[in-house]
């Protein structure tokens, strides 16, 4: 029988699968790494996020009491399937999308959503306090970034008149950066992707001097790995839509290391400027602010548009 094992090595190997949760890790590192130097510390070694993931695999699972067993070991494997399904539709590291359609863009944000709703469920699933109140907090602060990241995305997807990510890089990688005719929207993108992986200041749901881990204090060995490297994943994903989208798009391997680096940069320095926020004040400000300066942006590219179609 003569098999066709190429499609099977791009999903799980490269540059999917072990490669995207390899460089998730290395991605991590990065970022700790970065926000050490900007604190005016070392920060730590490339291999740490690799080591921490391997001692968790290798740790024994507890059950706490009074959990549902079966939610429990499902919910970690759900939220990092949705992160992994997620990068099928995005240029990744430069290449094509494995898998591409019209509207891709929509499912590609749903299912980056599902990190915080498997995390909203996972701390509801126990009966710890601090789980609970890092659940709740989580699932709160979802309303306040999704909808603003979400109008920031759609952005660039009307100025390219396509629902699809390949055809937006596409789009954005001929032409002007998006980011000079759309700033606001680079902006709100960059601030809903740090809300999306609860990044300082955002970081009220996982607030470790009062809430220890939230949602996943009583999550210990491969469920916390599980999650862990569930969320590096959606912040090469995210990092690779808002470059791709903003920054010129994506055409090779070195465009998109260089790009999402600078990227990277200005999100931990976001992170070492600025105090955790209450979770009162994220909702309430940003909800507000975030979502009105993006629909504010959306307004203003639909009417160019419809003025552009009517002088021409």
């Amino acid at each position: 029988m003569n098999l066709n094992i190429h499609p099977l090595i791009i999903l799980l190997l490269f540059p999917g699968g072990l490669f995207l949760m390899n460089a998730g890790l290395f991605y991590e590192w990065a970022d700790r790494k970065l926000v050490a130097r900007y604190q005016n510390r070392i920060g730590p070694r490339w291999f740490q996020p690799l080591a921490d993931s391997i001692k968790l695999l290798a740790k024994e699972e507890i059950f706490p009491q009074g959990v549902h067993r079966g939610l429990f070991v499902a919910l970690p494997v759900v939220a990092l399937t949705g992160a992994l399904t997620a990068a099928l539709y995005t240029p990744l590291f430069g290449f094509e999308p494995a898998y591409s359609f019209q509207g891709d863009l929509v499912v590609t944000l749903y299912l980056l959503s599902m990190m915080t709703l498997c995390i909203g469920l996972a701390g509801a699933n126990t009966v710890s306090r601090f789980s609970l109140i890092g659940a709740t907090r989580a699932l709160t602060q979802m309303f306040s970034y999704e909808a603003p990241f979400m109008l920031a995305l759609l952005g660039p997807a009307i100025a390219a008149g396509s629902w699809n990510i390949g055809q937006i890089n596409a789009f954005a990688h001929q032409n002007l950066w998006m980011i000079v005719a759309q700033p606001i929207g680079f902006v709100v993108a960059v601030v809903g992707l740090m809300g999306k992986l609860e990044l300082p200041p955002f970081d009220a749901p996982e607030a470790e001097t009062e809430i220890v881990a939230g949602a996943l204090t009583e999550y210990s060995g491969r469920g916390f790995a599980l999650f862990r490297i569930g969320k590096n994943v959606e912040m090469v994903i995210g990092l690779t839509l808002v470059v791709a989208f903003y920054l010129g798009g994506i055409g090779n391997p070195i465009e998109f290391i260089l790009k999402s680096a600078a990227l990277l940069l200005v999100v931990a320095g976001l992170q070492s400027l600025f105090a955790r926020l209450r979770i009162d004040q994220t909702v309430g400000l940003w909800w507000r602010v975030g979502a009105l300066m993006a629909l504010l942006q959306l307004v203003a590219i639909i009417l160019g548009q419809y003025l552009g179609n009517l002088i021409r």
